[in-house]
């Protein structure tokens, strides 16, 4: 059973930068990877998505030119790289696997696409 394993939240004054990174299991390199967050009081989005060799990236318009989604399966890691983050990206943020399939390419931010999720790492940013 896959599994993911988010590290590297914290806190950080607005206009900084912070990397968080998942780490998966060897028989990660056949699903779609993705990155989540949800703030208080608001619904789980989707950040950033890659396939599977990492090369093909997706981002929401809230984090694009912020935020870097990258993928190394030599590793087992998927790191999402934040610059200049705001108040307004403070979440729980959730790494998450998606079996490759026509309709993620179609959503790839669609968290109903994913059916494994890590525990997740909380970012918070002051202002």
């Amino acid at each position: 059973q896959l599994q993911l394993v988010e590290s590297g939240g914290g806190s950080v004054e607005a206009g900084g930068s912070l990397t968080l990174s998942c780490g998966f299991s060897d028989d990660a390199d056949k699903y779609y990877m993705g990155w989540f967050r949800q703030g208080e009081g608001n619904e789980r989005e989707g950040v950033a998505a890659t396939l599977t060799g990492g090369a093909i990236t997706y981002y929401a318009d809230s984090v694009k030119g912020r935020f870097t989604i990258d993928r190394d399966n030599t590793k087992n890691t998927l790191d999402l790289l934040m610059d200049n983050l705001q108040p307004a990206d403070t979440a729980m943020y959730y790494c998450a696997a998606a079996p490759p399939s026509l309709d993620f390419l179609n959503q790839p931010l669609d968290s109903r696409h994913y059916q494994i999720w890590g525990l997740g790492a909380l970012v918070t940013v002051s202002a």
